[in-house]
């Protein structure tokens, strides 16, 4: 939905616009070279522009892709490698060259870079995600720039971010961001394939009615990148059911968008800043089970946030552990919340389905407590 009123922006736009502390995301292919190699050129127009905003006192992150695709020419290999094993040497080459490249290219304008490689475990372990966000936010109060990516030499299958999109959404949580910003080749999100002529572009999203109809791709255009259109709204969701509205559109626009500018899709936060445990259990923490709820027990946790007790559960997957994250599902299937469970597995069969009072006082305690309880949405 575009504001009708001319010349006036959307309010996330607006928000935008006066952010002071902003995650900007960069894709492999606007940084790199089709060939792959580092596009020098296109790394220093980006610096540039981040410089500038820098210099007028906003505090930004970047989250950079690029470390394998700058690996691949110098490796000589043909193109993104798909094992895991090439890809992480692509990394230990590339990702040398890209934090150097950075590094020169933010000294020219008088900026100290932070290099801060992330894997999921970072943030998956609780220990971990309070560690990456001291480090984030110290390095932001000392006037450096954090320069973000996943640890892709050591990061292995189960442990990787899939894309840096979602690693963007979660880096902006992680230092309280007020605005996001996801730079690719594309200029903004459309309705469809954006290389079709009959494709617009859709320019704001502040619900699920604005999504109607679109259909996004899973992986990116370039062939050099992991993301696509799908993972980078994937990313908006989350950044903006945290509070946080984001602006997509392509790097050659960066400055324009920084600056809250009429330019490619900008997507309305639609929900409240979350405390960093919430986030946490909502978006980052990996759930080891699975309890099944009845349709009251749905609405005691979803919408009167109370605590799960042991009656409204029917039944339960996986071999968590007390202390874990287990999804929390209704009778459809649908996974309604995420919490911290108090039970080991082998606990629950003997208690699910009854009521406090039929069990022995020790284990009257709820399953999921309200305080360790997050909806999803």
């Amino acid at each position: 939905m575009v504001n009708s009123a001319v010349g006036e922006k959307s309010p996330a736009r607006k928000a935008i616009a006066a952010a002071q502390r902003v995650v900007v995301k960069v894709g492999s292919s606007s940084l790199t070279t089709a060939e792959g190699g580092l596009d020098h050129e296109r790394l220093d127009a980006l610096v540039g522009t981040l410089a500038t905003q820098a210099e007028a006192g906003k505090q930004l992150v970047l989250v950079s892709s690029g470390a394998i695709a700058a690996g691949i020419a110098p490796l000589g290999l043909r193109g993104r490698p798909r094992d895991l094993a090439t890809q992480q040497a692509a990394a230990s080459v590339g990702q040398q060259a890209l934090a150097h490249a950075y590094a020169t290219s933010f000294a020219r304008h008088h900026l100290t870079v932070g290099q801060v490689l992330l894997t999921t475990d970072d943030v998956v372990r609780r220990s971990h995600y309070r560690n990456a966000r001291r480090t984030l936010k110290r390095l932001l109060a000392l006037g450096a720039m954090p320069v973000v990516n996943e640890n892709d030499t050591v990061a292995t299958a189960e442990i990787r971010f899939g894309d840096n999109d979602r690693l963007a959404a979660l880096v902006a949580h992680l230092v309280s961001a007020e605005a996001m910003i996801l730079l690719s080749d594309v200029d903004a999100l459309y309705d469809g394939d954006p290389r079709n002529e009959d494709s617009s572009v859709v320019p704001e999203v502040t619900s699920a009615a604005d999504m109607a109809g679109v259909s996004v791709t899973s992986t990116g255009t370039s062939g050099l990148g992991t993301g696509g259109m799908a993972s980078k709204v994937e990313a908006a969701r989350v950044a903006r059911s945290a509070g946080i509205p984001v602006l997509l559109t392509s790097a050659e626009l960066a400055a324009r968008a920084l600056d809250g500018a009429d330019v490619g899709t900008a997507f309305e936060a639609t929900g409240a800043h979350l405390s960093a445990r919430r986030f946490w259990l909502a978006h980052a923490a990996s759930a080891r089970g699975r309890l099944h709820l009845d349709e009251g027990a749905v609405a005691a946790v979803v919408k009167r946030r109370r605590s799960l007790l042991a009656a409204g559960v029917t039944g339960l997957e996986g071999a968590f552990e007390g202390g874990d994250v287990v999804e929390l599902a209704g009778p459809s299937g649908a996974v309604v919340a995420r919490g911290v469970v108090a039970y080991d597995a082998g606990e629950l069969p003997d208690l699910i389905g009854r009521s406090s009072h039929e069990l022995p006082p020790e284990q009257r305690r709820e399953v999921v407590h309200a305080d360790d309880l997050v909806a999803v949405r």
